[in-house]
């Protein structure tokens, strides 16, 4: 008898979030290549939709629902009828049909993933549709889901005080992607972007939760005059990341904002940066701190629950009360980094050890772990 997990996968074919389309993306891909024998993977979409499924070879198969993603999503939020259908269901988000079913009689079984809790702790960031849909979704979780699975314990202890999900709360990480290296075209591609060479790198936008200010004001006060660079900026965002550098003492020469990057770019870009720095304490799976791990290149990154927990010992971590004491912080910490090659290397060579910490593969054979024990 043969064994189907069924994988969302709206943000492929549909996306609203980069992040999470390349996420549900690698998972679905790594799902696939450690099936267990008598297993297979098959998908779940909404219709339409301008993305493909061709990058996760293997799928036995693909469920088109009847509604395109927006009104799926308002019929998931609602709980009414989708259509999909019951079996072994993964979500790598919570799009997911969270209704009534029966593990004992029916072998029926949702499992729900989240990776941010933005939505909860930074709503004034979001808006007020989006909120509202999360928050929905999360009730109707608390009501439905067999497990949801966070990426970290830090992300695990704040969800327990969100939502009474007890137990079924598991902790399965994610990853950067597979075979993530810098391309051999990297200098080219960073031409392209119109990027220099040797830069301090940063990810986020102007909301208050990526603390792009802290980051801004670190590198401000440690007196290194590099280019820095910022990623994952929406478009639009740039003049506001712009005014917070200048306003933290990194002129605007220096600074180079640019978008969501495929792979490859992205992989070029952490190529040439110097150091990574991380200032966000929010209660989030830090993908870009993950990626420069892997990729060992020198981390700062201000202390928090999650920081902490995912960065360990691969990078410098800096603690403090308040946002001088942080800004500080972050400066000593980057002039002792990159004092000298040898540190600098050193702290490369830290880097690279705990991002062999985390595998989509991994975290698939988790996820098949998982729903056996269902």
């Amino acid at each position: 008898m043969v064994a189907t997990l069924r994988v969302m996968l709206d943000q492929v074919v549909a996306p609203t979030d980069p992040i999470l389309g390349e996420a549900s993306r690698e998972l679905a891909a790594a799902l696939v290549r450690r099936a267990p024998e008598g297993c297979v993977v098959e998908a779940i979409a909404p219709a339409g939709g301008s993305g493909e499924l061709e990058d996760v070879s293997g799928l036995v198969g693909v469920q088109r629902t009847a509604l395109a993603r927006r009104e799926l999503a308002a019929a998931l939020q609602l709980g009414v009828g989708t259509g999909i259908g019951g079996g072994m269901i993964h979500s790598p988000t919570l799009f997911a049909p969270l209704v009534r079913h029966s593990r004992t009689h029916d072998n029926d079984q949702t499992v729900v993933t989240l990776w941010d809790l933005g939505p909860w702790e930074s709503p004034d960031e979001y808006s007020r549709n989006t909120v509202a849909w999360h928050k929905a979704m999360l009730k109707r979780a608390v009501k439905h889901a067999d497990a949801v699975v966070v990426p970290t314990h830090a992300i695990a202890d704040r969800l327990a005080s969100i939502a009474k999900l007890g137990k079924r709360i598991r902790v399965i990480s994610g990853a950067a992607p597979q075979n993530y290296r810098v391309p051999s075209d990297e200098i080219g591609r960073r031409r392209v972007l119109s990027l220099p060479e040797g830069f301090l790198l940063m990810s986020g936008g102007p909301g208050e939760s990526a603390a792009l200010d802290i980051g801004f004001g670190g590198i401000a006060a440690s007196g290194i005059d590099l280019p820095v660079v910022v990623l994952d900026v929406a478009d639009g965002a740039e003049p506001a990341i712009a005014d917070l550098a200048s306003a933290a003492g990194v002129p605007e020469h220096r600074l180079h904002v640019r978008g969501s990057l495929d792979v490859a770019d992205r992989a070029a870009v952490f190529g040439g940066a110097l150091a990574f720095v991380a200032p966000s304490r929010r209660t989030a799976f830090p993908w870009r701190v993950v990626e420069a791990l892997a990729l060992g290149v020198p981390l700062v990154a201000v202390e928090s629950p999650v920081l902490s927990e995912v960065v360990a010992d691969g990078g410098i971590i800096i603690s403090g009360a308040d946002a001088p004491t942080l800004r500080d912080g972050l400066g000593e910490a980057l002039s002792t980094a990159l004092e000298s090659t040898a540190s600098a290397d050193r702290l490369a060579v830290m880097a690279a050890d705990r991002g062999r910490s985390f595998s989509w593969n991994e975290a698939a054979e988790r996820v098949w772990q998982l729903h056996a024990e269902l």
